[in-house]
């Protein structure tokens, strides 16, 4: 029976669980963590949660919310209330993330973002300090109580029809296709010699090579690889450090701010381009107003072609990555990212010297970055940008995102990050089953009003300057009123 199926047939299986939940609900209406007890309420299933709930304090939402600071910070998580104040500084993923979503409800972030489940419970446990107090709902008050609902419960069917199980064989396959290019440069360069014709060669084979490193390092920083944290980690130090020659933490750290709080300013950092680039409806106007006009950002959609497209992976990036590595001390990135130009020197200095090496190292990140910039932006610059408007996971998710038309080879070109949506409902979802869940998703977006967006590449493409030139319009409207 094909997958496809088997998810059909999960029609009835999601409608037993939500019989089964209902049936779990506890006589004062507060309903336990979920049927598998796999979020924070494991007490409640070994019999010893009498005494703890005795002594839990007990919280409204309007309590909660006013723990909303870097300095106090509070979120819920299967309606347990914990304080992440302290611990923020040493959270794994970056403390913003956290802060990101303090004073909130982060059932379905927490759940998206981690893999081990028992092993985050260790942590979070000495945090707890109370409970929603009976009557108060789930999450907070302004949020559709039955499209989150109906979401965890898509979520679990997907974990039953065994969605977010990895095919190592899928990723092994893209990680020789990476180091076959690697060598069929090198055996190039042997064999022919390092003139023009086949210096731009190799170059265009190293390209496909980083761009395609690019997807896998970002499918295992998202932990889609492997069944355990630590090998993710590890094989991601591997693609990024040293095929790629980025920090993988500057990466995570970055990249979790974006997948939790996507489009939301000032959260998310890939939509604060300021002062090179204003995005969105408020940021334009905010600079307008303020009389403020760094470059003239009536043509920003003309310098994206000659600045944001060939600079983003050489420059921008690069230089980020090298000053978050010497500012925060990671020395173990820097030492993976040190063998990535070590190797480069000893494969390619033979033939183009130290100084040539180096330079062809940064043509191949020239020539990566528009693939790159395009993949990346076409499915978010588009699309609504805010401030903090406290939605639900699925609502933030799919306002935010858009999907491309499938294709073989738009699965290949955009590491099938053209499954925008689904990816960021479930990141740790391995890639090669987004196709396989997509219709779920379409479906429960209809159900609850939600528009899913899916378009042809090309219109993707130009869509972000189509979204640069609003943006201006709005500057200009407000600079010169």
């Amino acid at each position: 029976m094909k997958v496809e199926e088997k998810l059909e047939d999960k029609g009835s299986l999601a409608g037993r669980s939500r019989v089964h939940l209902e049936g779990m609900h506890q006589a004062n209406g507060k309903p336990i963590a979920n049927g598998k007890t796999d979020g924070c309420g494991k007490q409640e299933a070994n019999g010893k949660s009498n005494g703890l709930r005795e002594s839990l304090n007990r919280y409204t939402w309007q309590e909660i919310q006013r723990h909303n600071q870097e300095n106090d910070q509070w979120l819920v998580i299967h309606r347990k209330v914990y304080n992440v104040t302290d611990w923020a500084k040493r959270h794994p993923g970056g403390h913003r993330v956290l802060n990101h979503y303090a004073g909130e409800d982060a059932t379905d972030a927490f759940r998206a973002m981690h893999l081990e489940l028992d092993i985050v419970k260790l942590y979070l446990k000495p945090l707890l300090i109370g409970e929603l107090a009976p009557g108060e709902p789930n999450q907070e008050k302004n949020k559709n109580s039955q499209l989150v609902e109906d979401f965890q419960e898509l979520r679990r069917t997907l974990e039953a029809s065994h969605m977010f199980r990895a095919n190592l064989w899928f990723f092994s396959l893209h990680l020789i296709q990476i180091l076959i290019l690697e060598v069929l440069a090198w055996l190039i360069l042997c064999h022919f010699g390092n003139g023009w014709t086949v210096t731009l060669f190799i170059s265009f084979l190293l390209t496909v090579s980083q761009a395609q490193s690019s997807f896998l390092q970002h499918d295992i920083g998202h932990l889609s690889m492997f069944k355990k944290s630590k090998w993710n980690h590890l094989m991601h130090k591997f693609v990024m450090c040293h095929l790629k020659g980025l920090s993988a933490n500057w990466w995570n750290y970055r990249h979790f701010q974006h997948h939790v709080k996507p489009n939301i300013y000032p959260k998310d950092p890939d939509i604060d381009m300021g002062p090179l680039f204003l995005l969105g409806d408020s940021q334009p106007v905010k600079y307008g107003k303020k009389k403020i006009k760094y470059i003239n950002y009536e043509k920003q959609h003309l310098y994206f072609y000659w600045v944001g497209l060939p600079l983003l992976m050489p420059v921008y990036f690069n230089l980020q990555s090298m000053q978050v590595m010497y500012l925060r001390r990671y020395w173990v990135d820097i030492a993976w990212v040190s063998s990535f130009y070590i190797r480069h020197f000893i494969t390619f200095g033979p033939f183009y010297g130290i100084f040539g090496t180096v330079l062809l190292i940064y043509l191949v990140k020239f020539l990566e970055s528009p693939w790159i910039a395009y993949v990346t932006q076409m499915s978010h610059i588009p699309m609504k940008m805010s401030t903090e408007e406290n939605r639900d996971w699925l609502s933030t998710q799919v306002l935010a995102t858009c999907n491309i038309e499938q294709s073989f080879f738009n699965d290949w070109f955009t590491g099938h990050l053209n499954f925008q949506i689904e990816h960021h409902l479930f990141p740790t979802m391995p890639r090669h089953n987004y196709h396989k869940v997509a219709p779920l998703v379409r479906s429960l977006c209809t159900k609850h009003g939600l528009q899913y967006v899916n378009k042809p590449m090309l219109k993707a493409f130009g869509d972000i300057i189509r979204a640069l030139k609003k943006s201006a319009a709005l500057w200009m409207d407000a600079y010169y009123e």
